[in-house]
């Protein structure tokens, strides 16, 4: 629609007044197509670990200083204050989180909900509402909204993991609530590792579990997910994603986290996988591996222990660029937020059998 500088004026006078012309805005509110703030984007290990090393420098976990961890800034998202939400996309805030020998990150809970992949190191442990649970690298775990939670290292090197949350999401619904335990730690109420050592049999739950709770299992082990990648390598990959798995609440059967989705995904040997894109936004860490992933036409690099970021209706595909090792990627997702508003969508790419044209390599900050 063409306006006039007298209709032009208008829109301009109700804006003052704090109204809106819709009639000049309704293609910007209704898009033929989901625009997305966040932008595809890769940080390297290296460049967030040296960060690390320096805060280890500058300061100890446990007085005045809660956490250590660098969390990812989305550039499309980093005008949102206070520090761009702590956005890797619109709803999802991620962070590489480290507790030297000797620390401990003192109890407190939220309403945003939290997950952790843990990525390398030995001797920390958390506590989750009453329970201690040890940590090895390729375990996930769930802090449900509203749970106690603290880490402490008793071990003899720093112990690093990735932090997952929902932040971005509760501070734009505006519903952040968080409350400090009296103690640094939590008193424990139950054996060390009891829901892991209740899980132990897989694909079966303890009957008392069959009514639906929100964290029944608060510790998947990485030898368990990695049977069950091993298991379906038995197989055809899936064109698309390889072969990959999700982390499920065993009293449920739906995502382990209730607002937040959890996958591995191992790419075979020389693996390219096709193209699609849907309406959940991702964050994945190269947990093993190197490779590239392409995004709207562009060639993102990534090796052990790098994170990117896939956000919503971006077209996608995965590439494992080794002849000798298959990558595997961990990654969090949207996807139960989506799918609770029934928003979601998914499209497969057909042009060029499946694959995107790569127009340009992204150069990312060393």
């Amino acid at each position: 629609m063409k306006e006039s500088d007298e209709l032009k004026a208008f829109d301009a006078k109700l804006q003052s007044e704090n109204l809106g012309p819709l009639w000049s805005s309704i293609h910007a509110l209704n898009t033929i197509e989901p625009k997305a703030k966040p932008i595809p984007y890769l940080w390297k290990k290296a460049h967030i670990e040296k960060h690390l090393e320096e805060a280890a420098r500058l300061m100890e976990v446990g007085g005045a200083v809660e956490r250590r961890a660098v969390f990812l800034i989305n550039p499309g998202m980093k005008d949102l204050q206070p520090l761009g939400w702590g956005g890797a996309t619109q709803t999802l805030y991620a962070a590489v989180q480290a507790v030297k020998p000797g620390e401990i990150a003192p109890a407190h809970r939220h309403t945003t909900t939290a997950l952790r992949f843990i990525m390398k190191g030995r001797g920390a442990e958390g506590r989750v509402d009453g329970e201690k649970i040890p940590f090895e690298p390729g375990d996930y775990l769930i802090t449900p909204t509203w749970a106690w939670h603290d880490h402490a290292n008793q071990g003899d090197e720093t112990v690093l993991w990735m932090d997952c949350l929902d932040t971005p999401f509760t501070m734009y619904m505006n519903v952040c609530f968080t409350e400090f335990h009296p103690d640094k730690q939590q008193p424990l109420q139950v054996p060390d590792d009891y829901s892991a050592q209740r899980y132990e049999g897989g694909m079966v739950r303890p009957v008392s579990d069959r009514t639906p709770q929100i964290a029944p299992l608060g510790r998947y082990k990485w030898e368990q997910t990695s049977r069950g990648l091993e298991g379906l390598s038995r197989f055809d990959p899936d064109p698309i994603e390889g072969y990959a798995v999700e982390y499920i609440n065993p009293s449920t059967g739906k995502d382990a986290n209730d607002r937040i989705g959890a996958r591995m995904q191992k790419l075979p040997l020389k693996f390219r996988g096709k193209a699609h894109r849907h309406v959940h936004s991702c964050v994945y860490h190269a947990f093993k591996g190197k490779g590239y992933t392409v995004m709207n036409g562009v060639r993102f690099d990534w090796s052990e222990g790098d994170f990117f970021v896939i956000p919503s209706w971006t077209w996608h595909e995965h590439v494992n660029t080794s002849d000798e090792e298959a990558a595997l990627l961990f990654s969090t997702n949207d996807l139960p937020i989506m799918e609770a508003f029934q928003f979601e969508r998914a499209e497969e790419l057909q042009e060029h059998d499946g694959h995107q044209q790569i127009q340009e390599v992204f150069e990312p900050i060393l």
